[in-house]
């Protein structure tokens, strides 16, 4: 039996009230207004694919792992303007982490990195499924290796 994984984008909810910002509200939070000038170079965390020309993003610091542990850790990340769900596959990588090299980090129960690999994202599944086969892992947390952005959360399918 293969086991099955998921790939969850994060919820857009928190990040619309960003879009109505002006400068000065996005400079207070510490984020800013972007708009696509290329098909890729723009990875939305909420649609985990890459925003088309002319689309606004806000580009904000997110913490990807708030456990207080030694990993604790934000980073910046895009949000697509307009995005009413969050993308959601099942034994498939997402357009914009299929096409980048991933670093696929491990976590426990206890939010302590346990084990991590590198993978093209076009052939990623079978490595997901290799690590979410150990026992300590309780999901694994993709980043874009290249700029080191969190991409998506990985977790074992019901």
């Amino acid at each position: 039996m293969t086991l099955s994984f998921t790939v969850a984008g994060l919820d857009p909810a928190p990040f619309a009230p960003l879009f109505d910002l002006d400068k000065a509200g996005l400079d207070a939070v510490g984020a800013v207004r972007r708009v696509a000038d290329a098909p890729i170079g723009f990875p939305c965390r909420v649609s985990l694919d890459d925003a088309r020309p002319g689309e606004t993003l806000v580009l904000v610091n997110y913490q990807h792992q708030p456990a207080l542990t030694p990993y604790r850790a934000a980073h910046a990340i895009y949000v697509r303007q307009g995005m009413a769900g969050a993308c959601r596959t099942v034994d498939s990588l997402p357009p914009a982490l299929a096409r980048r090299t991933l670093s696929l980090r491990c976590f426990d129960a206890g939010h302590m990195m346990v084990a991590a690999d590198l993978a093209e994202g076009a052939e990623a599944a079978p490595i997901i499924r290799r690590l979410l086969d150990r026992p300590e892992v309780a999901y694994i947390q993709a980043h874009y290796a290249k700029f080191g952005c969190y991409a998506a959360r990985i977790e074992r399918a019901p």
